[in-house]
């Protein structure tokens, strides 16, 4: 392999781990929650838990199935793939035992349906973070 194939290479490389935006778990501001562990907010989006720390029940909301962002957010902070979550919720609803996170389209969905609901926890891009959300937990 000559150096050209090798650099080339390296590009493609460094492109494909920029491409992995840093994700933030966000919640309203008035939340009483400062910060969470990634096992708390698995826990959320898992259906193991209802509550948020301040024991105020989770208004849970998902990023749109297929997104890149939802993707890694499973990755990185539950440790599974979308057919695993997929799994996971298709049990708990046949058994009654709990309801899937409000599903939104995009990050600026999130953004707003958090903003306006103080029990409201969700996931958008680091970058599309403002002043209307208060970041929990951040993932790279």
């Amino acid at each position: 392999m000559n150096l050209k194939h090798l650099l080339s290479g390296l590009a493609l490389a460094a492109c494909a781990v920029a491409s992995q935006a840093q994700v933030a778990v966000v919640v309203n501001p008035k939340s009483a929650a400062a910060a969470m562990t990634a096992d708390q907010v698995a826990g959320i989006f898992l259906g193991k838990t209802s509550t948020l720390p301040s024991g105020a029940t989770a208004a849970a909301a998902d990023q749109a199935e297929g997104s890149a962002v939802r993707e890694q957010f499973y990755a990185k902070v539950a440790g599974k793939q979308a057919a695993q979550v997929k799994a996971a919720w298709s049990r708990l609803v046949f058994s009654g035992k709990a309801t899937p996170p409000k599903e939104l389209g995009s990050s600026a969905e999130v953004k707003k349906f958090v903003a306006a609901n103080p029990d409201a926890i969700g996931y958008i891009e680091k970058s599309a973070v403002d002043g209307s959300v208060k970041v929990v937990l951040t993932v790279d």
